[in-house]
């Protein structure tokens, strides 16, 4: 199964449907907050993909989660903005709520940094900042073999 993660588009609707549209085989797109406007609009233009949405610190009225957490391909994913986790003075807060839930997977943005890991069993990622065009995503492969995450860098 491939998933989509995408964060801080701050308002850049194309530059989330040109991501979308990339990755035709990602079943599920999860948005990390710092659009949720524009998730929630690409939700309605592609039906046929599951959406996973959470609010950022500028989602202004949202009345989305600002965390939680899914289970895709028997593996547990916890996802956030990353802001309530103080991700921008380190990965120690999120790693272990992390942890506490029994995730096998932590998405989180805010930083618009992006950032693959792995520590201690926990699958780490930040896909960036799909703002202006050139800016990052990542996909998750999870598979019987294992799970592969990477970042694909827009043109």
């Amino acid at each position: 199964m491939r998933v989509l993660v995408v964060s801080d588009t701050h308002g850049d609707r194309s530059s989330l449907m040109k991501a979308i549209i990339s990755q035709p085989s990602a079943e599920a797109v999860i948005h990390l907050g710092d659009g949720a406007d524009e998730a929630e609009e690409m939700k309605a233009e592609f039906p046929g993909k599951d959406f996973f949405i959470v609010r950022g610190n500028n989602d202004w009225g949202s009345s989305l989660p600002r965390e939680n957490e899914i289970t895709l391909a028997d593996r547990k994913i916890f996802y956030t903005h990353g802001n309530i986790y103080n991700v921008r003075y380190g990965l120690y807060d999120i790693t272990e709520e992390a942890k506490k839930r029994g995730a096998d997977i932590v998405l989180f943005g805010h930083t618009h940094k992006h950032l693959t890991e792995y520590r201690d069993g926990l699958y780490i990622m930040n896909p960036g900042s799909l703002l202006g065009g050139h800016g990052t995503y990542g996909t998750i492969d999870i598979t019987k073999a294992g799970i592969v995450l990477n970042i694909v860098k827009m043109n």
